[in-house]
Parts: C-alpha cells; sequence; structure tokens
C-alpha cells in the first residue's frame, strides 16, 4: 500500500503546482538550539511560494451522514473553502480520509514518508496536513522525531465540519499555508486559532472549542495574525531519527497504556505484557506515581524485553522522581522511563519510533531516553537503570 501511495505522490508532483512557481529560494541551514525569545516578524517574500497540501479528513473535512459527522470531502473541497495567502501556489494529495480517532500506525508511517518523499523535491517550499484534532497531536510529534529538514510541515484542523456557518476551518487552513511558506527551521508545527505551537509537548487541550490545542507545559513558537507570523520562541528538539524502513502492518509493534487510578491494580500492564505488547505507556498519578505492585509488574515486564514509558495524568508539569512506595523513585529503579512533560499519545508515539528504529533493549532505552530529553543511559533485564 505505502509503495503504490509513494508512486502516486510522485505523480502528483510532477504534474507541478496549481500556478506557476517562482524559482526556488535559498535554504537556511537547520539548528536545534533551546528556546530563545526572540524578536521577529517573518513575511512571505516577492517570489512565489510552493506549498502542498496533504489531507487526511478530520472535522475539517467532515459532513454530516444521517446520524453525525464523519470526513468525507476530498482534500480539493477542503482547500477550495480557505482563502490562499498572496504569493503562495498550492497543491493537494488526497492521502486518506478517515476521522482521526480511527487512524491506525500504519497510516501514521505512511504520512511520514509521504512528507519525505514530498521534501525530496527541492521546488516545494512547505508543507501542510489536514487532519483530524483527536489524535493529531500523535502524528505531528511522530513526524517531528523524523523530521531532518528546515522546511515546516504544518498541521492544522477544525473544530466545526466543512460549511458550517462560522466553521474555523477555512482561517486555520489559512493561517497554515502563511506559516509553511513563511518560516523555516522549527520542526513540525501545530496552527490552530492564530497560534502556532511545537508539535513536541502539544496536545488537545479542549474538546469543542476553537482553541484547541496548546502546550500546557511550554510556551507557543509564534502568533498569526493581520497577515504575517510573529515567532516568539525557537522550540528544542533533539537530533532527528533516521526515517524508519517501510513495515507490514502486521509486524508493527504492539504498545499499549495503562493508566492508574484509586484502587487500581496492575491486572492491565500484566495482560498487555501477556498480549505481546513491545511497549508499555504507565499514564500513572501526580509526578508518575502508582503503586509497588505497579513497581514489581513494570519490573517483570522489563525482564521479558518491554520497554516502559511513564508519563502523567496530570495536565501540565513534569514526571519527576520525589516520592518512594511505589512512585517514581521506585519505578524509575525498577526500568521505567520518565517522559518529562511529554503526555500519553505522544509517549506512545516515541514508543513506535524507538522500537522501529532501534534493536535490543539497551539501545531501545537510550534512544528513548535521548528523544524524551530525559538522562542519558540504559536499561536492562539484568541491570535495570544502566
Amino acid at each position: 500500500m505505502l509503495a503504490s501511495t509513494l508512486r502516486s505522490v510522485r505523480t502528483i508532483l510532477a504534474r507541478g503546482p496549481t500556478a506557476t512557481t517562482g524559482a526556488g529560494d535559498s535554504r537556511d541551514s537547520y539548528t536545534y538550539g533551546r528556546y530563545a525569545e526572540v524578536e521577529a516578524v517573518a513575511a512571505v517574500d516577492a517570489q512565489a511560494r510552493r506549498i502542498v497540501v496533504i489531507s487526511t479528513g478530520g472535522t475539517i473535512a467532515s459532513r454530516w451522514q444521517g446520524t453525525g459527522f464523519a470526513a468525507d470531502a476530498p482534500g480539493r473541497e477542503v482547500l477550495a473553502t480557505a482563502s490562499i495567502p498572496g504569493g503562495i501556489t498550492s497543491e493537494v494529495i488526497d492521502l486518506f480520509n478517515v476521522n482521526s480517532p480511527r487512524l491506525t500506525s500504519a497510516q501514521q508511517l505512511t504520512l511520514l514518508h509521504t512528507v519525505h518523499e514530498v521534501l525530496a523535491d527541492p521546488g516545494v517550499d512547505g508543507i501542510v496536513v489536514t487532519h483530524g484534532t483527536d489524535t493529531l497531536e500523535e502524528s505531528a510529534f511522530l513526524l517531528d522525531l523524523h523530521h531532518h529538514d528546515p522546511r515546516p510541515v504544518v498541521f492544522t484542523g477544525a473544530q466545526k465540519p466543512l460549511g458550517a456557518e462560522n466553521g474555523d476551518g477555512p482561517g486555520n487552513l489559512y493561517d497554515a499555508l502563511l506559516t509553511a511558506a513563511t518560516v523555516r527551521g522549527l520542526g513540525v508545527l501545530v496552527v490552530f486559532d492564530g497560534k502556532v505551537h511545537a508539535a513536541r509537548g502539544t496536545v488537545k487541550t479542549q474538546t469543542v472549542a476553537a482553541d484547541a490545542f496548546a502546550d500546557p507545559s511550554g510556551p507557543r513558537v509564534a502568533n498569526v495574525g493581520f497577515g504575517k507570523v510573529s515567532v516568539l520562541h525557537r522550540p528544542v528538539r533533539p537530533e532527528p531519527m533516521p526515517l524508519p524502513a517501510v513495515v507490514n502492518s502486521g509486524s508493527l509493534p504492539r504498545i499499549d497504556m495503562v493508566m492508574h487510578h484509586v484502587d487500581a491494580d496492575p491486572l492491565f500492564l500484566e495482560a498487555a505484557v501477556e498480549a505481546g505488547a513491545q511497549g508499555i505507556v504507565l499514564v500513572a498519578t501526580g509526578a508518575g506515581n502508582a503503586t509497588p505492585e505497579f513497581v514489581a509488574a513494570v519490573a517483570a515486564a522489563i525482564d521479558r524485553g518491554v520497554l516502559v514509558a511513564l508519563t502523567t495524568r496530570v495536565a501540565a508539569g513534569p514526571v519527576t522522581e520525589i516520592y518512594t512506595h511505589g512512585g517514581a523513585v521506585d519505578l524509575s529503579a525498577a526500568g521505567a522511563i520518565l517522559t518529562g512533560t511529554l503526555r500519553a499519545g505522544q509517549a506512545r508515539s516515541a514508543l513506535l519510533a524507538v522500537l522501529l528504529g532501534e534493536s535490543g533493549q539497551e539501545a531501545r532505552a537510550k534512544e528513548l531516553r535521548r528523544v524524551l530529553g530525559t538522562a542519558a543511559g540504559g536499561v536492562t533485564a539484568e541491570g535495570r537503570a544502566a
């Protein structure tokens, strides 16, 4: 399926944009740095920018189906709802058309490879991905982990369906196109309601409100308004991972999530291991706390080669080692890897990327710590923290 998709992408790109594209611009060098507050207002230059829109479905493409809304409209219809910023030419790739709760890891990897295929064309200046909001944060972060190009990949979507009165999709799409044509070296971005967020750490914070996304633990990257993108911060990003090989969807690793709560026992964590999970995200309470029974279950999972990431159900703040008696101190000692300020969905994306890119428990644990930005080291069945 992926091979045929990429062949179709090459055909679409060979046709060129819907209008004449100006000469290619010189590319900025790509850097990885700390958050640094800058006073910069970027504007589209005099040359036309060629932006490729990859349509994947979601509310922005949804229409009434008789009992509810579902993704239905092709990308060209979605794009037709929005004004195109001056100096931009666009073309559309219809990759798939699904409600994002139905999205699979195989489809996310198809999107990842498609983005890299598009960026192999030096005439492309940026990419916009229209995506359902429910799992947008997971797809955006997976792509960011592998994004090594200064040209931006900008995710956007909508909280109201296609054609809705006062719908937010057209404005979000306009802002995403402008951002994709403007910024460089910021990685994968999420643009919603006039705000630009880094993929890393950004989650859906509102179920239906227009201001749907934020990083509860960090600042946003930029604002969009009055026809320009005002950059406020440069996101911290680790060195990107190599693109994973194309794999059969049936061979993708199983990765499960288990949440701790009052009266919880490790039954579901143990069941995930028995079901063949290669990775588990433990969604703990507070700063990363559970019970001694969970500690024992995590240690047993590590003994069987399972990679365990420890996050929290709290909206903001880091997972950190403060408490014992089943807390993050003990879970870390048992081999769980703390995810910092990343929450469950993005922790799972990191596990997927690592499991596809590395072999061996030690190497996988070390790479997971690197991409999460936590302390260097590894975890082995024999020695726990290494």
